[in-house]
């Protein structure tokens, strides 16, 4: 088992940054990997400086990945590596030279029903769950349930970087038919978030099967 983790490939993620060097380069990659194992030098430092990759401006980090994220052959190499032990692959791209620094048991968004969102507004929702409306301010103002708190997808550059929710707490998301809502949640669970749902067919479906009196548009 990759990285002596207990779960299976299709429920891990693991943390990733790499040094990319065109194919001609190898022997460069190599030696980077020799000062790495023999000399102890960081690998971030060593992707800011030798890296052809975009991520070298944040040291070679990829960030949390799952599979089917990225090409196979990366994939294949950083899933099967030991923690904090640097592996050498070639893709289409050039020559890797990967770290996996951590793993975690890969989180999923959930589903949730009009229904079950329904019985749960009716037996009063818990003061901690979340409630995160990703449409715009405009569609807000035309029909809304209680309790959401409005982040508009479109303006994701301006609320991401300082989300004000808690990741260990319940997280619903919303929007009209269910697919904007779907990539904010997508998004909150690759940022860790532990137990996310998606409001199925949004608002919009909401209103069509549980609760005519929301006003449609």
């Amino acid at each position: 088992m990759a990285s002596g983790g207990a779960t299976s490939d299709q429920k891990r993620e693991i943390m990733v940054q790499h040094i990319l060097v065109k194919e001609e380069d190898e022997k460069v990659l190599t030696d980077l990997q020799k000062r790495i194992l023999m000399n102890g030098e960081d690998l971030g430092a060593l992707a800011t400086e030798y890296s052809v990759c975009p991520s070298k401006k944040d040291g070679g980090m990829l960030g949390w990945i799952k599979k089917g994220m990225l090409v196979p052959e990366f994939e294949e190499a950083a899933f099967a590596a030991k923690l904090n032990r640097p592996v050498k692959v070639k893709t289409k791209f050039g020559w890797h030279l990967l770290q996996v620094l951590s793993e975690r048991e890969a989180n999923e968004v959930i589903p949730m029903a009009p229904e079950d969102f329904q019985a749960r507004l009716k037996d009063g929702l818990p003061d901690d769950v979340q409630l995160m409306d990703v449409r715009e301010p405009h569609e807000v103002e035309k029909s809304s349930l209680p309790g959401f708190k409005v982040y508009p997808l479109s303006k994701f550059g301006e609320w991401a970087p300082a989300l004000d929710l808690d990741p260990k707490k319940e997280t619903i998301v919303m929007c009209h038919h269910g697919m904007r809502s779907l990539q904010a949640a997508t998004w909150l669970v690759q940022q860790g978030f532990k137990d996310v749902k998606n409001l199925t067919g949004g608002i919009d479906y909401y209103s069509k099967t549980v609760d005519p009196t929301v006003p449609q548009y």
